[in-house]
């Protein structure tokens, strides 16, 4: 093992971001995988539940924790990453990235503080930190779309709708993850009321101190595996040559965030980072597109994204990724 090399350890392995996570690091040619924890699968080869990894590890699940770890990725379930380092001696010296929503609105663990993990906004901020809130997946959707607009103080009500695949559930068997009911089938879910939605006022208002929580969303559950695409409608009158400029100015030192001067689909951007933008407009309403995969941007590939930004490493290193197109 080269000494230079990040030692990376994964809580929570045995899911799906757990095991995304782990499909990247094992790819990164600046990190190797220290360990991989799980409290359901102690001793297990991780390459029998995560099947696709056979034969690129020979790790074996744990149920401890490593102190020589220089970042952990927390893929634990909402709630669990508080416990996880309440009940945890971790080094003040290891990093930690959180994919969970415990972090996200700047509450605190011991003397850990977090920074909320959007690259595309807190990229000093990411860069200097010990602690990252990696963001939600449909919050990043949401504000990857609205955060030019935030900026140019543009905001008013804002009506979004946004589909996801299954994925976006987690590896739990449920009744609306169940192949015969999804299959052919689309419904809402927690209309006007997603627990995202909190974080997604909170990152407008870092822009736009004056919005209020007038964010109207309506979430659907597709019938696909990974990806969101999202819908926002908003009322302003600028002209669209002018508004795309805004956004191209914006997004111009972005790595993976991309204006299309066409209409983008899902496709695009499955099994990457990137998150795709289109703007349309009629009359004085605007609309505007976006799309990411919800286990890569809006998961495990952005929580590597923010490692490599915490690391002093080239920001897509790990994550030059193809698209599933077909």
């Amino acid at each position: 093992m080269a000494a230079n090399k990040i030692k990376a350890g994964i809580i929570g392995g045995a899911g799906y971001t757990g095991g995304e996570t782990l499909r990247l690091l094992l790819s990164h040619p600046d990190v190797v995988v220290h360990f991989v924890q799980s409290r359901s699968q102690i001793g297990k080869k991780v390459s029998d539940i995560h099947k696709d990894l056979l034969g690129d590890t020979q790790l074996l699940f744990t149920d401890t924790v490593d102190d020589e770890t220089d970042v952990l990725f927390l893929c634990l379930g909402h709630g669990e990453s508080k416990l996880f380092l309440n009940e945890n001696a971790i080094s003040s010296s290891t990093r930690i990235i959180d994919l969970s929503q415990d972090f996200r609105l700047g509450e605190k663990s011991n003397d850990r503080t977090f920074v909320y993990g959007l690259p595309e906004l807190h990229k000093s901020a990411i860069r200097k930190s010990q602690n990252i809130a990696n963001p939600g997946c449909f919050a990043t959707a949401i504000e990857l779309g609205l955060l030019p607009l935030a900026q140019a103080g543009l905001l008013k009500d804002v009506n979004t709708t946004g589909i996801t695949g299954s994925t976006g559930a987690g590896q739990k068997s449920q009744e609306t993850t169940h192949f015969s009911w999804r299959t052919n089938n689309i419904s809402a879910y927690k209309t006007l009321t997603h627990q995202h939605l909190r974080e997604i006022n909170n990152t407008i208002k870092h822009l736009q101190p004056g919005f209020g929580d007038s964010i109207y969303f309506v979430p659907w559950r597709g019938d696909f595996t990974r990806g969101i695409f999202v819908s926002s409608v908003i009322r302003i009158e600028a002209d669209l040559t002018e508004l795309n400029k805004l956004y191209q100015d914006f997004y111009s030192g972005a790595a993976f965030t991309l204006v299309s001067d066409s209409m983008i689909d899902l496709k695009q951007v499955i099994n990457t980072n990137k998150c795709l933008i289109y703007l349309e407009k009629e009359g004085d309403r605007l609309v505007v597109h976006s799309a990411i995969d919800n286990l890569l941007k809006g998961a495990s590939g952005q929580a590597i994204q923010n490692m490599n930004l915490m690391f002093g490493l080239d920001e897509k290193s790990g994550l030059r990724l193809k698209s599933t197109v077909y």
